[in-house]
């Protein structure tokens, strides 16, 4: 064996010191999530700062051809007791508030590691110690150590993600404080003994800083709280400000804008509280603040502690397939969605089965890669279970709760993440958006190959029917996901209900929450009972009138996504939960919700526009539609090539585009409507959206700068333009349409020519659609993924999965035996077919 001072030498010119901006990865694999505290430790390659695990580092350097890696293994030291500072060290302080990576908040990382570091050349795996690098020459000392240091200094993509900050109770200071109107009607309030001047509440209790009056607070939506006596002294008075008694502190107070229905700041709050007598200075806390409210608020009774199944001893689970996620911070939906989608054959079969063949064609960088960061995902292989699915043995030993050690997946995180205004941060998202999310993001990466997403998609079909008329009309659209609506009207226990309503309002604490029970059939029924359109433009009768759409599928997928509607707006545009339980069944049969086309007899609504709007001095040559085509200039509209300026309702094209079509799209849709409403034009845009009226920017031309950088992304001239012609002329919309209309395009035959074969033969018929899967619209449950908490930004997700015929319940880290699946409960539930 060569001597390891000499093969230094041979590979010095390979070893990188790590500058500013360089993404060094020193926390975990490229390839896996092995981590420095992994069995085998961690090898960052010295030239391209990338990580592997001790079972990838030989193929990176067969790959490569680099040698030289940093080494870095950690052990993690015992916890001391947070309590005890016997020891010389300060007791660790709780969190104060609700907040990550600020101070005051939660710390990210507590665990302490005992660290070694070495450099490791391959093949031969010679190992170089600090120590070891006094006794070489100087070039070689110099460069290697710098290059250990730059490693070991820089902060590593993973931490930087992990640490990124995040505040959930970022206050502003209220326009109120700097000149509050304060009463001098001698009111001072003591120390304590507190009571609310209404109801004689002794907690929840709020003093209004302009007259000093005592009332208590408002009544949450378990019935717990106050009684919302202050609330209502604001709506009679319009004093604005009120200090929460019991948190005043010399540090500050809770204090709430009732004007601008918001915790606030209040940077004079020592001399508003003066005015009535209080000295913060003396102060102590008795009550806990809003935010430890809000945090109890999402674990409530009923709903926390039953999805959970916090009440029964869990039998925990490991093995294939059973292997647990740790919590980054708000990452449970994340979590949830991952373990129920790698349940599905075809996401196994697209990243698991192909392992190998993803890992020899991963690209130099495959942090940065869809394909191989999903392929991590890989919960069902027995090197998963071994470093991850394995028992934290000191918790299990204590708690037999079913913790694991984990995978974190930090690097999987960060990559679907980018550029995504919400999942790029460290907040609590909705699954459901994620899941959506995802599926994008598999369209996109799936251009050649199986395609996993198809198990989740299918054709709805909408049937509209004008009533005047009887003529109707047919069109189709993909879809993911079944949003279920929750009819609370229907619910089997209104009496219940409006009892319990009833002792709340009377202020009696000992009232127990009641949940609606909403019948699954009743939310079935409101899905598929026809929707009256009003407004609505008929072609059959060239006026506005009434009509009625219905929604059925056009096709049945593999499997079945329902979504249950529990997040709604107030009247006051507050979003909020509805707290529901639903009779969701094992089973279920849709056959009779499947669409059935046009009726023998039955008639269509005719193709055209109604009379366009026009200048008086101005001839109409034609309207390009149905019966006019791109080459006949006599049907040509005078509007695509702007030769008039008809008057447009500016509201309703303002409405269309905050809905996100063009600009050019929702003039013409309200042109041609004839100025007759949003309904009209809404329903004019639905039915051309595949139209060259609706494609056509308004000069009719393509930017050959935007073509040409579609086609080098190795795209066709023609699915170039389809694309443009889709987002009126917009690159960077036409990039995303191109991607998530790849079924679409890859149906384009392209001849040598550039121009499709369909077009070269003078052939117009449209591409086919999307490919879908279609069969029995009968399903059994597999899966079902529930939220605990008010809202979706925030509270908690877990889910439920079926295995072998036994429940699962995947909560984080916990996997465990379910006991007692909260079926009723659920936000997301995952449907396959049943084969008959």
């Amino acid at each position: 064996m060569a001597d390891v001072g000499e093969v230094l030498m041979s590979v010095l010119s390979t070893i990188r010191v790590p500058k500013p901006g360089d993404r060094v990865h020193k926390d975990e694999c490229a390839l896996s999530f092995s981590s420095p505290e992994s069995e085998g430790g961690l090898f960052v390659c010295m030239n391209s700062f990338l990580g592997f695990g001790s079972q990838y580092v030989d193929r990176h350097h067969a790959r490569s051809g680099q040698r030289a890696y940093l080494h870095i293994t950690r052990t993690c030291k015992a916890k001391e007791d947070d309590n005890n500072s016997g020891s010389g060290h300060p007791p660790k302080k709780k969190p104060t508030r609700l907040a990550i990576g600020i101070e005051g908040g939660f710390d990210v990382d507590q665990q302490q590691y005992e660290e070694d570091v070495k450099v490791v050349i391959l093949p031969d795996r010679q190992e170089v110690t600090s120590e070891d690098l006094g006794a070489m020459a100087d070039v070689v000392r110099e460069r290697v150590s710098l290059s250990m240091a730059g490693i070991m200094a820089a902060d590593s993509v993973s931490h930087t993600l992990q640490i990124q900050q995040w505040d959930g109770e970022v206050r502003q200071e209220s326009r109120h404080a700097a000149d509050l109107k304060q009463l001098d009607n001698g009111v001072k309030i003591p120390p304590s003994g507190w009571r609310c001047e209404v109801c004689d509440l002794q907690e929840n209790l709020w003093m209004n800083l302009t007259d000093g009056k005592v009332l208590c607070g408002r009544r949450y939506f378990d019935g717990s709280g106050g009684n919302n006596h202050a609330l209502l002294h604001f709506q009679e008075t319009g004093y604005p400000l009120a200090v929460k008694l019991g948190t005043i502190t010399p540090d500050g107070a809770d204090v709430y804008s009732y004007d601008e229905d918001d915790m606030v700041l209040d940077s004079k709050l020592p001399e508003h509280l003066t005015h009535f007598g209080i000295d913060m200075m003396t102060m102590e806390k008795t009550e806990r603040t809003m935010t430890e409210l809000e945090i109890a608020v999402n674990q409530r009774v009923g709903e926390w502690e039953v999805i959970q199944e916090s009440g029964t001893t869990l039998r925990p689970l490991f093995g294939p397939g059973l292997t647990g996620m740790k919590n980054l911070g708000n990452s449970c939906y994340l979590n949830s969605v991952m373990q129920v989608l790698f349940t599905v054959p075809d996401f196994q079969s697209k990243y698991v089965s192909n392992i190998d063949k993803i890992i020899d064609e991963a690209p130099s960088d495959p942090t940065q890669d869809f394909k191989t960061q999903v392929y991590t995902w890989d919960l069902l292989s027995n090197e998963k279970v071994e470093k991850y699915g394995l028992p934290n043995m000191l918790l299990f030993m204590v708690f037999s709760q079913g913790d694991q050690i984990g995978i974190a997946p930090q690097m999987f995180k960060a990559l679907v993440g980018r550029g995504h205004p919400e999942f790029s941060t460290n907040r609590q998202q909705d699954a459901q958006e994620f899941l959506l999310h995802f599926i994008n993001m598999v369209e996109r990466n799936c251009r050649s190959g199986s395609n996993p997403s198809e198990a989740f998609r299918f054709l709805v079909e909408e049937r509209i029917v004008c009533q005047q008329s009887q003529k109707a009309k047919y069109t189709q659209r993909v879809d993911y996901i079944v949003q279920l609506p929750v009819p609370m009207d229907q619910a089997t226990n209104t009496e219940e209900l409006q009892e319990a309503e009833r002792r709340r309002e009377e202020g009696d604490s000992s009232a127990l929450t009641v949940r609606a029970q909403i019948p699954f059939a009743a939310c079935m029924a409101a899905l598929s009972e026809p929707e009256i359109l009003t407004d609505f433009w008929s072609s059959a009768v060239q006026a506005k009138t009434t009509a009625t759409k219905t929604t059925r599928f056009a096709s049945f997928p593999d499997h079945l996504v329902i979504q249950i509607k529990k997040f709604t707006f107030g009247l006051d545009w507050v979003p909020k939960k509805l707290d529901v339980s639903i009779d969701v069944p094992d089973t279920l049969d849709l056959s009779t919700l499947r669409a059935t086309g046009q009726q023998p007899g039955e008639e269509l609504l005719p193709e055209v526009a109604p009379p366009p709007l026009m200048t008086p001095d101005v001839e109409v040559k034609g309207i390009l539609g149905s019966h006019g085509n791109e080459e006949d200039d006599s049907l040509y509209s005078p509007l695509l090539c702007q030769s008039v300026s008809p008057v447009l309702d500016d509201s309703t094209v303002s409405q269309l585009c905050e809905m996100g079509f063009p600009l050019e799209a929702c003039r013409k849709a309200v042109y041609y409507t004839g100025n007759t409403g949003i309904d009209a034009a809404m329903n004019w845009i639905m039915g051309h959206m595949d139209d060259p009226v609706f494609l056509f920017s308004s000069s009719g031309c393509l930017s050959e700068e935007h073509l040409a950088t579609i086609v080098s992304m190795g795209f066709s001239r023609d699915q170039a333009t389809k694309a443009l012609r889709a987002t009126s002329n917009v690159l960077d919309r036409a990039v995303d349409w191109i991607f998530s209309h790849l079924d679409d395009l890859e149906s384009m035959d392209v001849s040598e020519g550039g121009r499709s074969a369909a077009e070269s033969e003078g052939g117009r018929d449209p591409p086919p659609g999307p490919r879908v899967r279609d069969g029995p619209g009968k399903y059994e449950l597999f899966a079902f993924i529930s939220h605990m908490g008010t809202s979706t930004m925030c509270g908690h997700y877990v889910c439920h999965i079926k295995k072998d015929q036994q429940w699962v319940i995947f909560n984080d880290q916990k996997v465990c035996a379910s006991e007692k699946p909260p079926k009723d409960l659920g936000y997301l539930y995952f449907y396959r077919r049943v084969a008959e």
